[in-house]
């Protein structure tokens, strides 16, 4: 690979989530402890700790019926001060057998700032991946998919996705209030 070849294209990110053991495993296998876990209907909220140079805290919910993680992320000073939601499209499922939850990335992010229309990112990532065999057609097709319906969704609803999740059967409350 020649310096200038952009690197290859990493797989899905995995991630487990424990209720049981209050954790969250990374893709990366690093293991944070978890403050609040919360099973509904229509999915799993989790609110912990980062370790992360950008962000303080995250709080995520993993949506499996709409194949969405929808996070805050608490930055620090001078980080993305007006994204408002980061939505990643994926496979989302729980609780198995142990009481974890799973989520595995499908490449496609949807930033939301106020009073924009949601921002489709990394769509370069998924064709890649799929490129290299690491997404099947029929996972990324799932994750277009799911991306179309959430940009519509929002745009329905005056791009406010909060509204639009709620409609979708998933009203979603923040330990932050947001």
């Amino acid at each position: 690979m020649a310096a200038s070849d952009p690197p290859p294209p990493h797989p899905p990110k995995r991630e487990v989530f424990d209720v049981r053991a209050m954790t969250n495993t990374d893709n990366k296998g690093f293991i944070r402890p978890v403050e609040t876990y919360t099973e509904t209907g229509f999915g799993l909220y989790m609110s912990r700790t980062a370790d992360h140079p950008r962000f303080h805290h995250l709080e995520s919910w993993l949506l499996p019926g709409l194949g969405l993680r929808v996070s805050i992320f608490h930055f620090v000073a001078g980080h993305r001060t007006g994204q408002r939601l980061y939505l990643d499209v994926g496979e989302f499922s729980g609780p198995d057998a142990l009481g974890c939850w799973h989520a595995e990335d499908w490449y496609l992010d949807l930033i939301d700032v106020p009073g924009r229309p949601l921002e489709l990112v990394d769509v370069d990532e998924l064709l890649e991946a799929h490129h290299a065999g690491l997404l099947t057609a029929d996972a990324s097709v799932r994750a277009v998919a799911i991306a179309t319906r959430t940009l519509v969704g929002a745009a329905e609803h005056g791009h406010d996705v909060a509204a639009w999740l709620a409609s979708a059967g998933a009203p979603l409350t923040w330990e932050s209030g947001r």
